[in-house]
């Protein structure tokens, strides 16, 4: 039976940003770093290239797998940014990551009752959400900050059994913003192939790291085989609410996954797609994605360190996408209790760690896509209850 009230794990995030809305429509100053969205805009030519399609009337249906123009698009940047060509047949045009993971999961399950999905704790809600909806057997791995919240192959190892179906990866990661190394990507890729075990990686923050490089553990079977990449374009390049993701995978999975967007949503928006071709072809987002990401750092430093000068608080530096992690345990509170307060009484919307699992407890999650006057404000009003 699928257990539709596991879904709910995954809608935390958004409770919050109702409540903080709720309190600003009272007159309360909320200032906001419980949603990962990017505060720049979508480029200018990437909304050019849609208002144009739709000027052209590109508003008919597409086919399921997308457009071929986007599709060629995305051949050449996986070229660049992973290192192989995959062919046009395991690439997926997908409505969004949320979509994508509940697709790619759904096509590769076949028994849940005897399968089992590894998946980081703490991680992003989604996956935890469908693991419980599917009733799969569901293995979540903690993330411990001595090892900078990033998955260790040899903990992964130990969880694997002749019941392992799929292994969930994320680097970089939300919550903490960490970022796996080459070596530890490629000794999970090497566990995949030799139990028979699919590997889903989000990659959906492959383009935002600091001082560590970005590695892809689809390098390995080069999609063909067992992994299955997620990327997109709402992070990047601030489309969050385009709803424009893709996968790259072994051509019987991004099959079945098709056949499931045709029965769902039919097809991404064809018009929507124009927009993705420009993204990934045009200059102009990339030179706005390194301004953006120049923002970020100065934006990490400020909170890391402000983050610190709290009683308290204890926060690691994150190597990727716009999230901290801080260790809240010091303060005696747990973590919804205390994101609960910094709420109510310091008008600072934020997360508790267990959103993410209960690995995240003694955690809070600040999302740092905001000014650095933003972030200052907050540290001045956090630092008033302690």
């Amino acid at each position: 039976m699928l257990d539709f009230e596991g879904l709910r794990t995954g809608a935390g995030i958004f409770d919050v940003l109702s409540r903080a809305q709720a309190l600003e429509r009272q007159g309360k100053r909320i200032l906001h770093f419980e949603i990962g969205q990017p505060d720049f805009c979508t480029p200018e030519v990437v909304k050019k290239a849609t208002k144009k399609a739709l000027d052209e009337n590109f508003t008919g249906y597409v086919p399921a797998h997308g457009i071929l123009e986007l599709k060629e698009a995305i051949q050449d940047e996986i070229g660049v940014t992973r290192g192989f060509r995959p062919s046009l047949d395991q690439i997926l045009i997908v409505p969004g990551g949320n979509a994508a993971i509940y697709y790619m999961l759904r096509a590769v399950i076949k028994d849940p009752h005897n399968e089992e999905i590894i998946h980081p704790n703490p991680g992003f809600p989604t996956y935890r959400a469908v693991v419980h909806y599917l009733n799969t057997g569901n293995i979540s791995l903690p993330l411990k900050e001595e090892n900078e919240f990033r998955l260790n192959p040899s903990d992964v190892e130990d969880k694997i059994s002749s019941k392992t179906r799929i292994i969930i990866l994320n680097s970089p990661q939300n919550p903490t913003g960490s970022v796996m190394k080459k070596e530890e990507l490629v000794r999970i890729a090497e566990l995949a192939e030799e139990n028979d075990i699919y590997l889903l990686s989000d990659e959906i923050y492959s383009k935002m790291t600091y001082d560590e490089k970005f590695y892809s553990c689809s390098k390995h079977d080069e999609c063909k085989e067992r992994t299955v990449i997620l990327d997109g374009f709402s992070k990047a390049y601030s489309m969050t609410g385009w709803r424009l993701g893709y996968v790259i995978g072994p051509e019987k999975i991004i099959d079945r996954m098709g056949l499931l967007i045709s029965m769902t949503v039919s097809c991404v928006n064809a018009f929507i797609q124009k927009g993705g071709v420009a993204a990934l072809k045009m200059k102009e987002p990339q030179e706005e994605l390194k301004r953006n990401m120049m923002a970020f750092r100065k934006r990490r430093d400020s909170i890391v360190e402000g983050l610190n000068s709290i009683p308290g608080f204890s926060c690691l530096k994150p190597q990727g996408a716009f999230y901290v992690f801080p260790n809240i345990k010091s303060t005696s509170k747990t973590s919804k209790e205390l994101a609960d307060e910094l709420l109510l009484e310091n008008g600072v919307a934020c997360l508790s760690g267990t959103i993410f699992g209960d690995a995240g407890e003694g955690y809070l999650r600040f999302s740092y896509a905001t000014s650095v006057d933003i972030i200052n404000e907050a540290i001045k009003n956090i630092k008033e209850s302690f």
